[in-house]
């Protein structure tokens, strides 16, 4: 080789590193400058700073503080006059005749005592002075529809007022205002009625009690009273969340597991080890293609159409999107099945369906068992959304409680539940792995 071609050789190989530190460079700039370019067409698009404006920490504030505590409720019926006690306000959490907080005296001037100087007093002829801490007395008397008060009009961000409601929030309670009724919100930590209704013998009485005290129900003992009153607790649906629970587990259970007895005979056809006929094989390809395409909550809404609602609604949901997967899976699993193996089992004069049990099947069962059971864990999350589509299961009742925007602490309670079935899922399906499959040291 002459210099001249050596020196030709290292002019190219001097391009050929400039375009390419070139090119990096320009990739270096153009990515970050494409992100930046559409973080701020999100920021536009999504309207952001709208977003923040409307956005109500107050509403947050008394979300959050609903659902790890409990009010209780003293309405009065500016009609009748009637005055009630009552749990979140729910007539199964009502307190007996007779009976009501601790909080509340007098007769025909109702004193009820927030704490810390919160004061308000039901006055007859629908009167109502609330007394507040650093602030005037203030007075309302309900006309009909309307409430007239001595509110300035300029009042503090706590008070919203008008001539048809009042609204007071304060750091000790609720006071609400119309022509209606007035009704005043207490807040305790806790959810309360949890265990037992107001109605019960067993409220207010310790595990000690229960279990080693006198019998407080003479019909039945305490823990056989305590255990049916549990179960059947109106307000908490104990007997319903259990059931619904189980629903919600034999939707994804027989979702999942009829899938997989679908897709393990389909997949053979769509193997191209096990089915030499291109067209057959596209055809069953497609097939998964399209039911694995549309998703889960689009066949129940289209299923719910046909069979109506219920959890035979969702489990078909579920084996039909499942069914494309799982047939995608295993058929890439038939692909990499071992040849010798096949021809062992063969040697020994076995038949196709023998040679496709002993020489085919075991190789891929730790593949199929463990997708099978990753799907089961993963279905059961979805069978709650599914579910509260197709009214059925704990996703039913969770969706319930919040259009209801008004007990969320049973939206909590909800939503523990469903992080402890998916938990427990979670190690169930690990557990099971591990037995049926085996784990590596």
């Amino acid at each position: 080789m002459t210099t001249a071609d050596l020196s030709r050789d290292l002019d190219t190989t001097k391009d050929e590193a400039t375009r390419l530190f070139a090119r990096k460079r320009f990739f270096g700039f153009a990515i970050p400058t494409v992100i930046l370019a559409y973080l701020v067409y999100i920021f536009f698009a999504f309207d952001l700073p709208g977003l923040a404006q409307r956005a109500s920490m107050e509403n947050a504030v008394t979300l959050v503080s609903d659902s790890w505590s409990h009010k209780v409720h003293v309405t009065r019926d500016n009609r009748s006059g009637e005055i009630s006690y009552a749990v979140e306000g729910e007539r199964k959490g009502r307190y007996p005749e007779g009976q009501r907080p601790a909080w509340v005296s007098g007769d025909d001037i109702l004193t009820i005592d927030l704490g810390g100087g919160h004061i308000v007093r039901y006055l007859p002829e629908n009167r109502t002075e609330i007394e507040l801490p650093d602030f005037p007395l203030i007075e309302v008397q309900a006309e009909g529809r309307s409430v007239v008060s001595n509110l300035p009009e300029d009042v503090p961000d706590w008070i919203s007022a008008s001539n048809r409601r009042i609204g007071i929030t304060t750091p000790e309670g609720r006071i609400t205002l119309t022509g209606a009724r007035t009704e005043v919100f207490n807040y305790f930590p806790g959810w309360e009625l949890f265990w037992f209704t107001l109605d019960s013998p067993y409220h207010g009485h310790g595990m000690g009690t229960i279990l080693f005290g006198e019998r407080l129900d003479p019909a039945r003992s305490n823990v056989t009273g305590a255990i049916y009153d549990w179960w059947n607790n109106a307000m908490w649906r104990h007997n319903d969340v259990v059931w619904a629970i189980g629903e919600t587990l034999l939707m994804a259970f027989l979702g999942t597991m009829g899938a997989a007895m679908l897709a393990l005979p389909l997949a053979f056809l769509a193997a191209k080890r096990f089915s030499p006929l291109m067209l057959l094989r596209a055809a069953t390809r497609r097939v998964f293609d399209f039911v694995r395409g549309v998703d889960a909550l689009i066949w129940t809404v289209v299923l719910a159409r046909a069979f109506g609602p219920g959890p035979l609604t969702g489990t078909l949901a579920i084996l039909i999107t499942d069914t494309g997967t799982f047939g995608k899976i295993f058929s890439e699993a038939l692909e990499n099945v071992d040849g010798k193996q096949i021809e062992g089992v063969e040697s020994t004069g076995a038949k196709p369906l023998q040679r496709y049990r002993f020489g085919v099947i075991p190789q891929v069962v730790p593949v199929l068992l463990a997708q099978i059971l990753y799907f089961l864990e993963s279905n059961t999350r979805s069978a709650t959304i599914i579910g509260a589509i197709t009214g059925g299961g704990i996703g039913l009742m969770l969706t319930q409680a919040i259009q209801t925007q008004k007990d969320w602490e049973e939206v909590a309670y909800y939503i523990v539940l469903i992080v402890l079935m998916v938990m427990f899922m979670d190690w169930f399906s690990g557990w099971l792995r591990g037995k049926l499959i085996g784990r590596k040291e």
